[in-house]
């Protein structure tokens, strides 16, 4: 009994979906006759590069055109260098600047360490014959100077610390008076002070005058304004502590100045000892040649880097090839990235077929194939094997059935011989598996 048919319209429609779909994604013609030779169809490929610039700019020249064959790194298009050429005398100019700037710094460097070392040899001459405390056992010259310097650095670190301890110390003693009236009779006394000060100095300057007379009324009454301020303000201040209190804020005031004072002689000693290479003339001067060396090292990056884009205004071919298309011409202005040439290379040709799954075990890399156009029916090519998908491009939605696997797709990547030169990109052609 024979297998019942589905009614003959939905055959028709079945038929024409499937050549439909064929013809949608593009699937390549294939026969198989007796002798199991496999045939496929295609075109002719070519590695095709669009050369483009990599500056903006005006085209000045465009030296090739449409067909033209050309070689690796051939010059294929210029741009206008006249802005560039005049950016890089600019900076040519702040690199000579920057040139003459390192070669000062570095001369005064040298003159600021030699004379540094001239008084450093001096000074060690006098510490030598200079006897040591005698509270120390060795002589001044026991200790290296980088030990005596970071044993200065140390004390100063340590005196700036004293200082900040003691105004702390000073706040807490302050803090536990009555802070609003013990500073303002501070003020008032600070202030007749230093007034009584400047009317002494008057006074004295009008007693020397030749005709003092009623200017030495004047500036003793003066005087003795100022004076009965300056007592009344220590009565206030002074009533305001008893002798308790008096004496803390004495030696916590007297803390302060002891620590600064303190400060102020290891600044000294540190000074005094930061001789030769290690003075503080030297280190500044050498200061000044490193910052003289990067200003010139950043100027000749900036020459550096105008002279790469000018080199970049000239666009050469990146390989051998024929010139397929030309988009410019002289004048125009042409932005990075555009596409200026398109460049092939026809002595790499190639041919991309597809094959069914059930065909793709018939086929192998390296394999000899014979390729056919219609441009010259008599002259048979030679293509190899190059590359062979790993996965189907070409699958039905649901494959379920023998027949709709065979409608998987491979891709075949064949390269084709051409010594002569015949074949172009986009010739139809055959091609047969032996």
């Amino acid at each position: 009994m024979q297998p019942k048919l589905p009614p003959l319209p939905v055959r028709i429609v079945v038929a024409v979906l499937v050549i439909s779909a064929l013809a949608y994604f593009g699937f390549q013609s294939l026969a198989q006759n007796g002798d199991d030779i496999l045939s496929a169809s295609g075109t002719i490929e070519a590695a095709i590069v669009n050369v483009s610039p990599e500056m903006s700019g005006k085209v000045t020249q465009v030296l090739a055109g449409e067909g033209d064959m050309v070689t690796k790194n051939q010059p294929l298009l210029s741009l206008d260098p006249s802005l560039l050429i005049a950016q890089q005398a600019v900076a040519s100019a702040a690199m000579d600047s920057a040139t003459a700037a390192l070669a000062s710094a570095q001369t005064k460097y040298d003159q600021t360490l030699q004379a540094a070392l001239a008084a450093q040899a001096a000074q060690r001459s006098k510490d030598w014959q200079a006897a040591a405390p005698s509270e120390f056992d060795q002589p001044n010259w026991f200790i290296e100077q980088d030990q005596q310097i970071a044993a200065a650095q140390i004390e100063l670190t340590a005196a700036q610390t004293a200082i900040d301890d003691a105004l702390a110390q000073l706040d807490k003693v302050i803090n536990r008076l009555d802070s609003a009236d013990y500073l303002n009779a501070e003020t008032r006394l600070a202030e007749a002070r230093a007034a009584f000060v400047i009317a002494e100095q008057v006074k004295d300057q009008a007693g020397n005058a030749s005709d003092s007379g009623g200017l030495l009324d004047a500036a003793q009454d003066y005087y003795d304004e100022t004076l009965t301020e300056l007592d009344d303000a220590e009565t206030e201040y002074n009533d305001l502590l008893n002798t308790e209190e008096a004496a803390d804020i004495e030696y916590a005031r007297g803390q302060v100045l002891v620590a600064r004072q303190r400060y102020d002689a290891a600044y000294a000693r540190l000074l005094s000892l930061q001789t030769g290479a290690e003075s503080p003339a030297v280190i500044s001067a050498a200061r000044a040649v490193d910052q003289a060396k990067s200003a010139l090292t950043q100027a000749e990056a900036s020459v550096g880097l105008i002279e790469a884009q000018i080199v970049k205004l000239g666009v050469n071919a990146p390989m051998d090839g024929v010139i397929l298309t030309r988009n410019v011409e002289p004048g125009e202005f042409v932005q990075p990235g555009a596409i200026a040439l398109t460049l092939a290379d026809l002595t790499e040709l190639t041919i991309t077929v597809y094959i069914p799954e059930d065909r793709y075990g018939l086929i192998s890399l390296g394999q000899i194939a014979e390729v056919k156009v219609d441009s010259f029916p008599d002259v048979t090519f030679t293509a190899t094997v190059v590359h062979m998908a790993d996965q189907a491009e070409f699958t039905p939605r649901n494959v379920q059935t023998v027949e709709g696997r065979s409608a998987t797709m491979y891709a075949i990547k064949l390269r084709v011989d051409d010594p002569q030169g015949k074949l172009k990109i986009g010739m139809p052609a055959d091609v047969v598996f032996k």
